[in-house]
């Protein structure tokens, strides 16, 4: 479901960005507003990212192989971390530039209607495209606050979109303020400060997802309601005596691998030590689906020595 929900999301986003994208450029060129030109970059910019996601998508589902054994789950991680690479240096940093350019060389704005008609629609638009991703990623979130979501998804491209999404719609309402104000008051100065504050906005939300997507790449642990149900199940097989440490990580967004040092009911001959073996990695997998690659080690506890 995740990875359906996460696709629909993309498309969605996809479509609406690139639609908005033809619209700014075509209102900059008649407008000359400096800030519907820093909302069409960062409108390629996330039609493009949209695109960088799909990839890695399409690429994580290749079979494992010789030089890749757990597979290329963490493909969408790192197509992520580009995403958020190119937001910052294709959204934040031209759309700085061209703010700091407009405010040194004003320029008066052509048919300002034309962009604000421009800007409503693509409110709309992009609304649209939210509301598809917000969608989407209740099923994931439950009851976890939309922060806390943002901070510890294994689903990476529910953050990128998310947040695109929310940053987008903030640029168009920030647009929207900057060439109102030029056209108020009659200085081409307000158009470029609309500018520099939508390149910061996506600044911000590019070291946001750099971070993000830099953790889920080195690898992390499976989420604590994981490792509780992993641990629970391990222990209530029968002849576990306990389990002695478990270790997880994500090798993909609904792949987990477990590591786990377990000791077993005393006088269990190789038969019977494999058959518990076989019986609590099904009930891991029962537990937690996305628990793919399981290794069990059978140990005696020695106490905290056993211990890694």
């Amino acid at each position: 479901m995740a990875a359906g929900g996460s696709k629909r999301a993309i498309v969605a986003a996809f479509l609406a960005n690139l639609g908005i994208a033809i619209a700014k450029f075509i209102g900059f060129g008649i407008t000359g507003a400096s800030s519907m030109l820093s909302e069409g970059i960062h409108s390629v910019a996330d039609t493009g990212n949209q695109g960088l996601l799909l990839l890695g998508g399409k690429r994580s589902q290749r079979a494992a192989d010789e030089a890749h054994p757990f597979g290329y789950g963490r493909e969408r991680y790192f197509w992520s971390f580009v995403v958020a690479v190119v937001l910052f240096t294709l959204g934040a940093v031209f759309s700085v530039y061209e703010g700091i350019h407009k405010i040194q060389h004003p320029e008066d704005l052509e048919s300002p209607i034309v962009a604000v008609v421009i800007l409503l629609v693509a409110i709309v638009l992009e609304s649209f495209s939210f509301r598809t991703a917000v969608h989407e990623s209740r099923p994931l979130k439950g009851e976890a606050s939309w922060w806390q979501f943002l901070r510890t998804s294994k689903v990476p491209e529910f953050p990128v979109v998310l947040l695109e999404d929310v940053g987008a719609l903030i640029g168009l309402v920030l647009a929207l303020g900057a060439v109102s104000l030029t056209v108020v008051t009659g200085d081409a100065t307000y158009d470029g400060i609309g500018s520099i504050l939508i390149g910061s906005l996506l600044g911000v939300i590019a070291v946001f997802l750099c971070i993000e997507m830099k953790s889920l790449l080195i690898g992390e642990s499976a989420s604590a309601g994981d490792r509780e149900r992993i641990a629970g199940a391990i222990e209530s097989t029968d002849d576990v005596v306990r389990l002695i440490h478990c270790r997880t990580e994500h090798i993909g967004p609904e792949e987990i691998l477990v590591a786990a040092k377990v000791e077993f009911a005393s006088g269990l001959d190789v038969a019977g030590l494999a058959a518990a073996v076989d019986r609590v990695e099904a009930r891991i997998r029962e537990a937690v689906p996305a628990a793919r690659v399981i290794y069990l080690e059978p140990d005696l506890y020695r106490g905290a020595a056993t211990a890694p």
